[in-house]
């Protein structure tokens, strides 16, 4: 019986955080109200009180499963690992995060547009500390000729500002390409597209799988 009221919790717990991700993706942190919060799951506001005792803490537990998703997306690389390899996986995972959880990048945005004043504190702990370590080891690439001699901090700048382009500016993106949504073939041109103009930066060697054609000449 406590197993079972365990899975219940974290599934009610998992459907809040989705629910409130969609709420402070179209209110804003200060405009989401928890009743509205608690319309959208479903649940009474008491049931999402019990999990969340206030909005700031659903709010920071939002923006820390992101976080958690979007990193963990890198996994822990290490020194022995190929970085096309590596770097094409990364960028594949975030992609496909902006176009299956396009919500979780605006929340993110809006936060950070605004001078993050609810994560200040977690970016400067949690999302440095990150980039630290997974920095160490593009350094070690670096010195191994494996990679352009660039600051790993603005790779992973770049890296987050172009796969997210495809959540934040999804009516832009849409619009120039004259259609309602990308589909499978013109989501699998961005990729390859974004993935090559990368890791040929990087002086890394592109994929066969992740290439495409050089340009013409005009």
């Amino acid at each position: 019986m406590t197993r079972r009221r365990g899975r219940v919790g974290e599934r009610n717990r998992r459907e809040i955080l989705s629910a409130a991700e969609r709420v402070f993706a179209r209110r804003g942190y200060r405009g989401a109200r928890l009743d509205e919060i608690a319309e959208e799951v479903a649940l009474p506001k008491a049931n999402l009180l019990y999990y969340f005792k206030t909005k700031e803490a659903l709010y920071q537990a939002v923006i820390a499963d992101i976080l958690d998703v979007w990193l963990g997306a890198l996994g822990e690389i290490k020194v022995d690992d190929d970085p096309a390899q590596a770097l094409t996986g990364y960028i594949e995972r975030k992609m496909a995060l902006s176009k299956e959880r396009p919500e979780a990048s605006r929340v993110f945005a809006m936060e950070v547009i605004t001078g993050a004043p609810v994560i200040g504190a977690y970016l400067q702990g949690y999302l440095r500390e990150w980039v630290e370590r997974q920095g160490a080891v593009f350094r070690t690439w670096q010195r191994r000729g494996m990679m352009a001699d660039l600051p790993p901090e603005h790779v992973f700048f770049t890296i987050w500002a172009v796969t997210q382009t495809y959540a934040d500016f999804a009516p832009q993106v849409t619009a120039v390409l004259g259609v309602d949504r990308l589909d499978d073939g013109e989501f699998r041109d961005a990729v390859e597209t974004v993935t090559a103009i990368i890791l040929r930066g990087l002086g890394v060697p592109v994929p066969s799988s992740a290439a495409v054609a050089p340009a013409r000449q005009i």
